[in-house]
């Protein structure tokens, strides 16, 4: 069934037997779903608006019936994306948020190859290695946006880049950081191109304290997973190894504390904030 709002043509879905529907579903739970067909979800108004100011291109568009005031600004953005208006009791139970969003965006992935990344001599860069947790991941990038590096490259990636935990964990931050992902040896290769001064996060003998490395631009942060480090392919580098200092009752940092860490150092070296807001 379809009727119109505000002169724009609205389907209606009433059944969670909805081939379309499930569908989306399984674009929800699979990551070779997503990856196959080069299309995720989107979940919540702020996650969209910031996919839609990084130009990802929005399919289609899905509430929660009565929920319209959602769509304002987005029919704004583009008012031929098709929506679709699914049944209140329905639509809570494809959502993973409980109801308390009711909006949901079908959306093209982007490509993320090395080589499409625009940097420059002054250039901050975030690498971390097979990271796993999508809670973790998202509140990376969300701590990159804010500190306003550069750009995040992911080597040998084990979690699907338009996971839905890392989406919402990151506020949608992940949208507002160029992002790149390759093998680490593809990685080593395009830093060692760039010239790219390198500190990476290791705890060994020759560590320094990471408040100590100058951080010299262009410079690539690195860090590896919290139960395994990094490969050996980082530590036969000649680049500079850094430590946290912790009392020893602890021997590890969450990744994604470590990473804030180091980025809000590497900034603080480099460049001062023209003020303290969060984007």
């Amino acid at each position: 069934m379809t009727y119109i709002l505000n002169r724009i043509k609205v389907k209606y879905i009433s059944s969670l037997k909805n081939i379309e529907l499930k569908e989306l579903q399984l674009l929800l739970k699979k990551g070779k779903e997503r990856k196959k067909n080069c299309l995720f979800i989107i979940e919540g108004e702020r996650e969209l608006q910031k996919a839609i100011k990084a130009n990802y291109i929005i399919r289609k568009i899905y509430i929660e019936e009565g929920s319209y005031t959602y769509l304002k600004e987005i029919i704004k953005e583009d008012p031929l994306t098709p929506i679709v208006s699914i049944k209140r009791e329905v639509f809570k139970k494809i959502t993973r948020r409980s109801g308390s969003e009711k909006i949901l965006a079908l959306v093209k992935s982007k490509t993320h190859n090395l080589d499409d990344l625009k940097l420059s001599d002054n250039s901050l860069l975030l690498v971390i290695e097979a990271p796993e947790k999508p809670g973790n991941i998202g509140a990376i990038f969300r701590t990159a946006v804010a500190s306003k590096m550069d750009a995040i490259i992911v080597a040998n990636p084990k979690t699907d880049f338009y996971n839905p935990n890392s989406i919402r964990s990151s506020l949608g931050s992940i949208f507002l950081i160029q992002t790149a992902l390759a093998s680490s040896k593809e990685i080593i290769s395009f830093l060692n191109k760039n010239s790219f001064n390198i500190g990476a996060a290791v705890i060994s003998k020759d560590s320094i304290n990471y408040d100590s490395f100058d951080y010299k631009t262009p410079c690539a942060i690195v860090l590896g997973a919290e139960n395994s480090g990094l490969d050996n392919c980082w530590l036969e580098l000649n680049n500079q190894k850094l430590i946290i200092p912790m009392a020893e009752e602890i021997d590890s940092l969450n990744l994604s504390v470590s990473a804030g860490i180091l980025m809000y150092e590497a900034r603080r070296k480099n460049i001062a904030f023209e003020n303290n807001s969060i984007i």
